[in-house]
């Protein structure tokens, strides 16, 4: 959907019947998987920031913020925003990325740490021929950053990337783990959820322009 230019939103879930404290394996809502929406303490900026995109989410409380700025010239965007680029010029899109690993315990008394960051990226080339297709060929990790490469402030990390000679219509996401899995792969039966934790981004759109 992302690579048709659909604005199309994640969130994660959080339906609960059965605690795992009770015998279930369901955890109450927010306890392991949560959405962040960056907005105002109001209702309605909170359903305008849904609504515009500006969502992230994360299992584990691995994160508790997560920021990016993509800039070229005097422009810059952030989740769920279109930054328009002229294709003459050719400039090169900054990508700041802030995020927050918080020092404190999650649900499970533990305090996960992230290991690796992802920077994904994938074209925008218009309505899929194959309606059926489990995956988007042109969408593919860009890079991957890990302690060596960021810059660590207090709980927060900063990274840079540049992206260059853009030549198509993109979208770029994140999404970062404290795992070693380079993709995240499906939990084998009786995995211990509180060593696998992930989180993810919406998307920022980068539009071509003459």
């Amino acid at each position: 959907m992302l690579g048709e230019g659909r604005h199309w939103w994640i969130t994660s879930t959080s339906d609960s019947h059965v605690n795992w404290r009770d015998g279930g394996t369901d955890f109450w809502p927010g306890e392991y998987s949560k959405t962040y929406v960056k907005a105002e303490k109001n209702y309605e900026d909170i359903m305008e920031s849904i609504r515009a995109g500006k969502i992230f989410v994360t299992t584990g409380d691995l994160i508790s913020e997560l920021d990016i700025n993509v800039q070229t010239g005097g422009s810059s965007v952030t989740f769920g925003e279109t930054l328009t680029i002229s294709i003459k010029e050719s400039d090169d899109v900054t990508v700041t990325i802030r995020l927050k690993d918080p020092s404190v315990d999650n649900a499970n008394g533990d305090n996960p740490a992230v290991k690796r960051v992802d920077l994904i990226i994938g074209d925008i080339i218009g309505k899929a021929e194959d309606r059926t297709a489990y995956s988007y060929p042109t969408t593919k990790v860009l890079a991957r950053f890990t302690a060596k490469d960021w810059k660590q402030k207090g709980d927060y990390i900063e990274i840079s990337y540049t992206l260059k000679n853009l030549d198509k219509n993109s979208y770029i996401r994140l999404r970062g783990t404290n795992t070693d899995q380079l993709e995240p792969a499906v939990d084998p039966k009786g995995e211990d959820p509180w060593t696998d934790f992930w989180f993810y981004s919406n998307p920022v759109f980068i539009k071509l322009s003459n």
